[in-house]
């Protein structure tokens, strides 16, 4: 998601899947219960003590990094200080700095967040190696932590460790100044730092380090994306899922929300520099600048932190080029990837914007709302979508913006993936999916809008969002699909509707509604062609 009171963003995609089985003698015993997996192990900075929660146990609040504090505050993430004694990993450590409410029971905000929460199965299988799943969560760069992600379904029934990791947002995270290491990055360097940790340390909780998939939802899909195109990728990451978030997505003048200027995901770190040192000027830091703002409170910083949404920077040692660019010349790591997103994204954003002004988008508004978004296409986009052939202006603003800003540039990204490697495109389309941004507006049901596809993973702030059993089934065969990829790099499994490749010109993608997996015209949905006929 994005900034200024907007929807949680966050993950989605999840885990469940292929368990190893050996083969038996017809007259041999059957198998012991596979004893329980210890409460205590080791990792590479000393040993920890766990909890069990349901059939899973779970480490939490694990720290990955130093607390980006004092003079490490606005700089790359550190490696932790290894500790003597057993430390207690039973809950979940502090979110990193951010406006707004948190979801679920967690400590409060706190510039010493930089860690990590582990969630295996309860039980373990000798010499069983899991595959290792490693979750960015979403929120527009300024929102989030990992801890709300309760991944004990998708442990359990997935039969996969997964990890869900806190990283550095908004001003903290994204700040740059010129001639600071790491501007701009500093999240993303987190983000990293996070997936190393998992990849060194899998063996401890059972898992195989040679077998690693990050996913994310949203900003975290955007980082996934971003990360596929950084040159630590290869050795790094073995898979990729993207939900909401690829490379490619370009949202148009008022896009976002009414009024916004045009932007995506990413910023040049020259830009990054500008926007840094114009923000500290703005709070009487002109000279020994980095000095100057690392003396300001959390609490004078907080309000600027959604001044750098949309600031993951690219030109950097980490990503050298803009991702989008990078996609689209192949320049990205050769690993099987999931990429998608949600039938009706923008309601959200749409509605967040109704809820806040309702005389934003009308009927009145929506011409010039096109005008501002279109320019010299503005007359070609409004007889595509002329307000007519919608029940409301909503509606119709709400699936201009999903189609040209969501869907279409999701589509062209995952062409851009398969002409190098194996991609598989899909669409979460339920019609009565959680309304979990909380609006409630008569003329723009939500449907499937951003974010509403992450009950079908997690349990949010552990709690099981599913009201119905066709949407728990579509949530088990979900979990199913993806996490067979975490185990295999293909999500098909036996007697279940085949998910399809993409190809560099396919239009196809394999559409989970409530009691209907099946493949869909992608394309066709969402006027993709008129779409790419804008250029």
């Amino acid at each position: 998601m994005n900034r200024r009171g907007r929807a949680t963003g966050g993950l989605a995609v999840a885990l469940a899947a292929l368990l190893i089985s050996a083969v038996v003698p017809a007259n041999a015993t059957p198998a012991a219960t596979p004893p329980e997996a210890p409460l205590t192990v080791t990792v590479d900075s000393g040993q920890l003590h766990g909890l069990v929660a349901g059939s899973t146990r779970q480490f939490l609040g694990v720290p990955y990094a130093k607390p980006p504090v004092g003079e490490l505050r606005w700089t790359p993430p550190q490696p932790v200080a290894h500790w003597s004694g057993v430390r207690e990993a039973t809950t979940a450590g502090n979110p990193c700095p951010q406006q707004g409410v948190v979801p679920g029971n967690l400590p409060p905000i706190n510039e010493d967040c930089l860690s990590l929460n582990v969630t295996t199965p309860r039980q373990e299988r000798p010499g069983a190696r899991l595959p290792v799943m490693v979750w960015w969560h979403g929120g527009g760069y300024t929102t989030g932590a990992g801890a709300p992600y309760n991944a004990q379904r998708l442990a359990d029934q997935g039969d996969v460790i997964v990890v869900t990791v806190n990283y550095r947002l908004g001003v903290f995270g994204y700040f740059g100044l010129p001639g600071l290491p790491g501007s701009g990055n500093f999240g993303f360097a987190d983000q990293i730092a996070g997936l190393k940790w998992a990849k060194r340390n899998a063996a401890a909780f059972g898992g195989d380090p040679r077998n690693v998939t990050v996913f994310g939802e949203s900003a975290g899909g955007m980082s996934v994306c971003a990360m596929l195109t950084s040159p630590l990728a290869p050795g790094l990451v073995d898979k990729a899922a993207i939900s909401s978030g690829s490379c490619r997505l370009d949202w148009p003048t008022g896009g976002l929300f009414p009024g916004e200027a045009a932007q995506t995901p990413y910023t040049s770190l020259a830009q990054d520099e500008a926007d840094g040192t114009s923000h500290a000027a703005s709070m009487g830091c002109t000279t020994d600048v980095l000095h100057c703002m690392r003396g300001k409170s959390m609490a004078e910083l907080l309000p600027s932190t959604v001044d750098f949404a949309d600031h993951l920077a690219y030109g950097t040692p980490l990503l050298p080029r803009n991702p989008a660019d990078a996609l689209r010349d192949g320049r990205f790591a050769r690993v099987p990837v999931i990429s998608g997103g949600n039938a009706d994204e923008a309601r959200a954003f749409v509605g967040g914007a109704i809820v806040a002004d309702p005389a934003s988008v009308t009927a009145q508004s929506y011409p010039q709302l096109i005008q501002q978004a279109f320019g010299d296409h503005a007359g070609q986009v409004a007889a595509r979508y002329p307000l007519s052939a919608y029940p409301s202006a909503a509606l119709a603003w709400s699936t201009v913006i999903t189609d040209g800003a969501w869907a279409c540039p999701t589509a062209m990204g995952s062409r851009q993936l398969a002409a190098h490697t194996t991609v598989y495109p899909y669409e979460f389309a339920d019609p009565d999916a959680p309304n979990i941004n909380g609006i409630n507006r008569p003329e723009l049901p939500q449907g499937a809008a951003h974010a509403t596809d992450l009950p079908t993973f997690f349990d949010l702030g552990g709690v099981n969002l599913l009201k119905t059993p066709p949407q728990r089934q579509l949530a088990a065969d979900m979990i199913g699909y993806w996490t067979r990829f975490a185990w295999t790099g293909n999500p098909n499994r036996p007697a279940a509707p085949h998910w399809a490749r993409a190809t560099r010109t396919g239009t196809a993608a394999l559409q989970f509604v409530p009691g209907a997996i099946q493949p869909v015209d992608f394309a066709a949905e969402h006027q993709c062609g008129f779409w790419d006929s804008l250029g």
